[in-house]
């Protein structure tokens, strides 16, 4: 046998925050050598963090990150590292991997396939680096080797995949396993969406299996640059089998995941599988020799150990969707440096939902690091109790209007209790009044609901924006937005009404999900948490605006359509880009029983409102990224403002399943 022991570190970075991430780093390597770890390989990019966007354009980018990298270097004495950052070319910006050995950089590996879908921006920033080419790297004075290649470490063969490059069909591990690598490093900042780990732990067993190899996968943490979170996921497998896997979804800086390879048995899992050729000589691959001295590992040194998902199938979605969320508020807090939040909170699902995330956020981390420590991380003395704690970090505020009932008066005054939150209530109706008076006496006419609906309707949401705009100045909070993503599709949400706010938790995720969340939540809720049963007075409600007048009897599905269909339209149409007539197939076969002129108008409606409602998606506040059914303009899906809104297909359907012919 010959025992390495190796290790894979999840850190939460912050874009350009150079002191921040260099002491996640040295903190990740002196965790690893207090562990006995030889190769320690860290996330792409941990140097300057994933998310500088166009600052990667920029020269003091570049020599701050690779100072900061020759900073690191003295720190890895008797060690292996690899961690990434950004380097300049030849005028071009190349995603690379460097390899420390032993306390000298020996050279660097650049991403081969860029991340150019989605959320990922990568090719306007990098270039790819070609298949099979080495060059020479100068900066400050030094020369080093950049590019395609395989580094040999004492004896070690050591290749790289950098995150998309693990994702795409010709993957560079099957040639780098027949140059001989041993183990393959991927730094990754692979971010959270629902369904991803399972992909991931299947690309990185299916890796080590195929390529009969040792893989290591590290990956970022949190809430790095506002809308994306990281998180963490490392995984260590060899020949098929998981050998060790990291926590998700920490509240802690760094993650270290540990295991120990056997060398020999990698290898002669090659010597018997008859379908591995390997190339005989290293004329198709450069290879970088480095002497190193590997100390001594034993079999039975501790290591981390694989486990399950944390969460059981049936409530995987809901523990992903509440930690996901909650991490990504809790860093948000602490790297805005502000005081805490304010919600504007209505007695309905969606503010209730924002502010059970943020109650969340804050009893998971305690859960985890303990209360005084996340005190300390937000600026609060270490001995306040949990209540004080979120009495001071959250603000509700209830803004009745003549239009709001009792029942949601006391559904929100309830759940702002059991959350500990401090709780006010802004009798806004004099204010809409007052407006309603002036505009009426500028335009010498009444302003009635029979004439002006929409209107009556948005002054009163907008007229709930400035005080709670106030409150959090005053606070030094930051507003929370309340808008769902099923509202962001159809333009069912007031502009500078409910869409008021710094950050928007929930504008990525669709309401019936958040219906269903907040059911789980009150009866169940997440694992070490348990169940909010003050959710019971949000839950029994239909969901309601309660802007007209309460004879009205508005509702949300019926200003709209049922959620469910609204959502599957959403999916069909903007996730799958479907035409309208394929949409209504799709609602065809799943609603038989409904009467094809209703599915017809659902149709008619979502189209209609998608299209004319693109401006109120460019103003919306920034969203985290759960899934790939976003509809946020800035990271996701884009769509012109002003469009021909479908009025011809939609024509061309109405003829087809009402008979009527469409205007010429």
């Amino acid at each position: 046998m010959h025992l390495i022991r190796i290790a894979a570190a999840a850190l939460n970075q912050v874009p350009m925050a150079w002191e921040h991430n260099r002491q996640n780093i040295l903190q990740a390597i002196a965790d690893a050598r207090n562990a006995g770890i030889t190769l320690l390989c860290l996330p792409e990019l941990s140097i300057t963090g994933y998310g500088c966007e166009d600052a990667f354009h920029s020269y003091g980018v570049m020599d701050r990150a690779f100072a900061s990298l020759e900073s690191i270097e003295p720190y890895t004495e008797g060690m292996i590292v690899a961690l990434g950052l950004p380097v300049v070319h030849r005028g071009a910006v190349y995603n690379a991997a460097a390899l420390i050995v032993d306390g000298s950089l020996a050279g660097m590996v650049a991403k081969r396939f860029l991340a150019g879908d989605g959320i990922h921006y990568e090719p306007r920033w990098f270039r790819p680096w070609p298949e099979g080419k080495l060059a020479t790297f100068r900066h400050a004075g030094r020369s080093l080797p950049l590019g395609d290649q395989v580094f040999d470490v004492g004896g070690l063969r050591i290749g790289f995949e950098i995150c998309e490059d693990a994702w795409v069909p010709n993957r560079p591990g099957g040639s780098l396993a027949s140059a001989g690598a041993d183990i393959l490093l991927n730094l990754s900042a692979s971010h959270f969406a629902f369904g991803r780990h399972g992909i991931r732990r299947r690309f990185v067993l299916e890796g080590s299996r195929a390529f009969g190899t040792t893989y290591v996968y590290a990956n970022l943490l949190g809430n790095e640059a506002g809308r994306v979170i990281y998180g963490g996921d490392t995984l260590i497998a060899t020949r098929g089998t998981l050998l060790a896997s990291g926590p998700r979804f920490g509240f802690a800086p760094v993650y270290l995941t540990t295991a120990v390879m056997d060398l020999s048995a990698n290898r002669m899992k090659h010597a018997r599988t008859t379908s591995f050729t390997p190339a005989v000589d290293d004329a198709a691959r450069a290879v970088l020799n480095r002497e190193f001295t590997f100390p001594r590992a034993e079999p039975t040194t501790q290591v981390t150990p694989p486990h399950a998902p944390i969460f059981g199938s049936e409530h995987e979605k809901f523990e992903e969707f509440t930690r996901a969320s909650a991490l990504g508020l809790f860093d948000y807090l602490r790297k805005s440096r502000m005081r805490g939040f304010v919600v504007s909170l209505s007695g309905g699902a969606d503010s209730a939902a924002v502010a059970c995330l943020v109650y969340l956020s804050i009893r998971l981390a305690s859960v985890e690091l303990g209360l005084a420590k996340v005190a300390d991380i937000l600026g609060y003395p270490q001995d306040i109790a949990f209540d004080q704690l979120m009495d001071s970090l959250l603000a509700c505020v209830y803004q009745p209007t003549r239009n709001s009932s009792q029942t949601t008066r006391d559904a929100a005054h309830g759940l702002a209790t059991a959350l500990g939150a401090a709780f006010f209530t802004f009798d806004v109706d004099d204010v809409v009044q007052q407006y309603i008076g002036m505009v009426g006496k500028a335009l010498q006419r009444d302003i009635t609901w029979e004439t002006d609906d929409i209107a009556l309707q948005n002054i009163q949401a907008r007229a709930r924006a400035p005080g709670v705009w106030m409150l959090a100045n005053i606070r030094r909070a930051l507003l929370l937005a309340t808008s769902n993503r099923s509202e962001a599709s159809v333009g069912y949400a007031t502009m500078d009404g409910d869409t008021c706010g710094g950050l928007s938790p929930i504008a990525g995720i669709d309401k019936a999900f958040l219906l269903a969340w907040l059911r789980w939540l009150e009866t169940t809720g997440p694992i070490g948490v348990g169940p909010i049963p003050a959710l019971t007075a949000i839950n029994v409600q239909q969901p309601t605006a309660e802007l007209r007048p309460p004879e009205a009897e508005q509702t949300d599905e019926g200003d709209l359509m049922p959620y469910p269909i609204l959502d599957r339209i959403e999916r069909a149409a903007v996730r799958d880009k479907l035409p309208p007539r394929d949409c209504y197939q799709c609602l065809r076969a799943e609603y038989p029983d409904h009467p094809e002129a209703t599915l017809l108008h659902y149709i008619e409606r979502f189209f209609g409102l998608w299209s004319r409602n693109q401006w109120k998606r460019e103003r919306y506040a920034p969203s985290f990224h759960l899934d790939d059914e976003n509809v946020d303009p800035k990271t996701w899906c884009r769509f012109p403002i002003l469009s021909g809104a479908y009025r011809e297909e939609l024509a061309q359907l109405r003829a087809e399943v009402l008979g009527e012919q469409p205007a010429s």
